[in-house]
């Protein structure tokens, strides 16, 4: 049997001490405390930043004649033909009628109201007449009557008795309250009679009113175009256009011709982009069905609510009206979806950071700086961020190295709060910037 072999002692006790070296200090390195060796490390450098907010949307024109339910007709309408949508129409040309069975319906109402108006107007005017001559006749008699009592009054003492002479007194009185009776019925049924023919008059001129509104709307049962070009029919919120059977009003819109050649974009911004959203930023539009060509344009308007694209969805947008530096008829028509990009900020030789590299430390933005061996903390004033990245106002400068994970936690800690170890949670740290 081969004897092994045996080293001399001292070189022995070398590679005992090697091999204690090598599995102790793997070991030593999960004890905790600083890990300056194992905290990855970011070097600022100076270079260009820029916040850039995508958004989507459509065209536009910039001016538009409408083209409108005729006003100053009784309503509603029912839409009974409609031209097409983007449809070329020239100037006179019909696109929309109506069903005229409402109207027409109301001319023959308006028509017998008024025939009655003047039936009852002449009725009016013979009872009346009729009335008046037998009042009339009334007065001459009661007037015939006083003449007679006055003339025949019973006074002399020594002829009638004093019974006699009241009885006549009180005759002529009869007489004379008739006479005024009759008088005041006479004057009464006059003023009756002509109030009558008044409000009779009343309800003739409005059947007379509706027979003008219902030719005037059957004249205009028929919308032309004012002139030639692209009609583009109205929308409601749900994007659905007008249609034929729908019931509109006076003065609704029902579509619009636009004038090609300036067009505008609509586009809408998620709230929580819409930070720094103002007037006369400059943009980037792409129409989707010309990919290849981009157009600058500049933020012209922002609304100042944010609304919900769709029913019932809870997320909100900012509508954004683009103003195009210049209007490419060839490529650009009115409903064309496009993609834009708002340049909200631009900055040069900015100095930027990685959104882990900030930590919150009591209420104050903080970075560790790689110095010797260790890290020491830095406070930093923060400006504008943007996906990932956040400039640094001041606090760092060009060429520091900046921890990306918090030195001052120890493996076990971080492996605690990520759910990894047994034991009960540490307490909470410094957290990075934009962690959860």
């Amino acid at each position: 049997m081969k004897t092994p072999k045996r080293w001399p002692p001292a070189l022995s006790a070398a590679l005992s001490l090697l091999v204690a070296l090598g599995v102790f200090l793997p070991l030593a390195g999960s004890f905790g405390g600083p890990r300056a060796g194992a905290v990855p490390v970011y070097e600022v450098e100076a270079g260009e930043f820029a916040r850039q907010v995508p958004a989507q949307g459509e065209l536009k024109a910039v001016r538009a004649t409408p083209i409108v339910v005729p006003s100053g007709v009784p309503g509603p309408f029912r839409i009974a033909w409609l031209a097409p949508d983007g449809s070329r129409v020239k100037a006179g040309e019909v696109v929309a009628r109506f069903d005229p069975s409402e109207l027409e319906k109301l001319l023959i109402d308006a028509e017998a109201d008024l025939a009655s108006a003047r039936l009852r107007s002449e009725k009016e005017r013979i009872q009346g007449s009729a009335e008046l001559s037998k009042l009339q006749r009334d007065l001459e008699m009661a007037r015939l009557e006083l003449e007679q009592a006055r003339q025949f009054q019973k006074k002399d003492e020594l002829i009638f008795s004093r019974q006699q002479i009241i009885e006549s007194e009180i005759d002529g009185r009869l007489a004379s309250e008739r006479e005024q009776s009759a008088r005041d019925s006479s004057r009464t049924q006059k003023a009756l009679s002509a109030t009558e023919l008044q409000l009779i008059g009343i309800d003739a001129r409005k059947a007379d009113l509706k027979i003008r509104q219902a030719r005037d709307g059957l004249s205009a049962l028929s919308v032309t175009a004012p002139y030639d070009g692209v009609l583009v029919l109205e929308r409601d919120w749900r994007g659905n256009p007008v249609r034929v059977g729908d019931s509109v009003w006076n003065g609704q819109p029902l579509a619009e011709i636009p004038d090609l050649a300036a067009m505008e974009a609509e586009v809408f911004v998620l709230e929580a982009d819409a930070g720094g959203l103002v007037a006369d930023k400059p943009a980037t539009v792409i129409v989707e069905s010309a990919p290849g060509a981009s157009f600058p344009a500049k933020i012209r308007r922002v609304d100042s609510l944010a609304k919900p694209r769709m029913r019932g969805s809870p997320v909100q947008y900012f509508a954004v009206t683009l103003a195009l530096d210049r209007t490419d008829p060839r490529v650009m028509k009115p409903g064309q979806r496009v993609r834009a990009t708002l340049h909200m900020e631009e900055r040069h030789g900015a100095l930027t950071v990685p959104r882990q590299a900030v930590f919150q430390q009591e209420g104050r933005s903080v970075v560790y700086k790689k110095k010797g061996d260790g890290f020491e903390p830095a406070e930093v004033r923060l400006g504008p961020s943007g996906t990932g990245r956040v400039v640094v106002e001041s606090g760092v400068a060009a060429g520091d190295l900046l921890a990306l994970a918090d030195p001052t936690r120890t493996a076990e800690e971080e492996k605690e709060e990520a759910g990894e170890g047994s034991g009960p949670a540490a307490p909470a740290g410094p957290r990075g910037v934009g962690a959860p």
